[in-house]
Parts: structure tokens; C-alpha cells; sequence
């Protein structure tokens, strides 16, 4: 949900519902990475609420934009993350393959 003006699609409050500060700040961090932005922030109304406000000031740009493009920025970096990931542990297994347990060569 956005809360904002019509005249000023500059500012606005976004309200996402089931999620917490693990997105929020992800997001966050994502936002102050753009240029166009001049102010980012979240915050959670209350603890047993489980939802949370991000607002999203930018220099001219429309807000709905940004954080559209900050989500994506964001999915991004988790793809390079997971990629990177699947590389090293195929990589790990690789150079260490599983030994054979003594015990059950014996039988």
C-alpha cells in the first residue's frame, strides 16, 4: 500500500504487510545506493504488527519508481550471492569428495 499526495509523487510511504527488518533494511540499504535519492528510512509501527513503513523522498524521480528499481537492484545482489554460492560449494565438493566409511567396506 503507498500512502502520498498526488501532487507529489516525489514522497511517499509504502506499507508492506509480513515483513520485517530483514527486508526493510535490505531495501534501505538498496535505496541510499541511488542517486535520485535524498532521503530513505523505515520503520515498524509496533512490535506485535507485523508490518512495515518505507518512506522514499527522492530529488524529482517518482518514489514508486525508485523502490520498484531498488527491488530489483536488490534481487540482483541476491542472485549474484547465490550464484556465487552454488560456484563455491560445487567448487568444495569437487576438491573434497565424500570418503567412504571403513565400516561399511567390510561388509
Amino acid at each position: 500500500m503507498e500512502h502520498g499526495s498526488y501532487a507529489d509523487n516525489n514522497n511517499a510511504t509504502f506499507s508492506l504487510t509480513d515483513e520485517d527488518h530483514t527486508l526493510a533494511n535490505a531495501v534501505r540499504f538498496s535505496l541510499n545506493q541511488d542517486p535520485r535519492v535524498s532521503f530513505s528510512g523505515y520503520s515498524i509501527p509496533h512490535p506485535s504488527d507485523n508490518r512495515v513503513n518505507i518512506r522514499v523522498q527522492t530529488t524529482g524521480a517518482p518514489a514508486r519508481e525508485v523502490l520498484k528499481d531498488a527491488c530489483q537492484d536488490l534481487m540482483m545482489m541476491c542472485q549474484h550471492v547465490r550464484s556465487t554460492l552454488d560456484v563455491a560449494v560445487a567448487d568444495f565438493k569437487l576438491r573434497n569428495p565424500p570418503k567412504k566409511d571403513e565400516d561399511t567396506d567390510m561388509k
